[in-house]
């Protein structure tokens, strides 16, 4: 049977998946914000042009301040490149963009739940961290202790092959 308790390898995966994973959420917010921008149907709002998208209006703006001496009327300025959207296709764009975002935010409150010591206390926190600075340091003699006892060998080896040379 594994071991349920996570191990130290396995919290840097946790951080790398999260952090992984804030960057496909902040692409997938960028990628909606811009569809949201490029994609919106117009509003009629008082006093104000009737314009088919945010990039008509990008569109006419450059086209005005590059050709001073010719003026477009605003529904001559649409860029044929930029499709029109319906208000009810950017509605259904709206609602899965929102369902995507949504998705990736609780895949990331799940990764971040399972990080370690999220369910103990500080004081048990330190503690942990207490007992695992007791057991490095116990471990870190075992490991001098280790190169001492190689370095021993080493030098009976050496004795050993320097008398056995010796001989002949």
């Amino acid at each position: 049977m594994a071991d349920p308790t996570p191990t130290k390898h396995h919290h840097m995966d946790i951080l790398t998946q999260i952090q992984d994973e804030l960057d496909m959420f902040l692409h997938q917010m960028y990628t909606s914000l811009r569809h949201i921008k490029e994609a919106a149907p117009p509003a009629l709002i008082p006093g104000q042009p009737l314009l088919a998208s945010f990039t008509e209006l990008e569109s006419q703006t450059t086209t005005t301040t590059t050709t001073t001496t010719t003026t477009q009327p605003p529904h001559e300025a649409s860029n044929p490149a930029v499709p029109v959207v319906t208000q009810a296709s950017f509605d259904a764009d709206i609602r899965e963009l929102s369902h995507d975002l949504v998705i990736k935010e609780q895949q990331i409150e799940t990764l971040i739940a399972n990080l370690p010591g999220l369910k103990k206390t500080e004081a048990e926190q330190v503690a942990q961290m207490k007992a695992l600075e007791r057991q490095l340091l116990e471990i870190e003699g075992e490991r001098v202790e280790a190169v001492r006892e190689k370095e021993r060998l080493v030098a009976r080896v050496e004795g050993a092959i320097g008398s056995v040379g010796g001989m002949g």
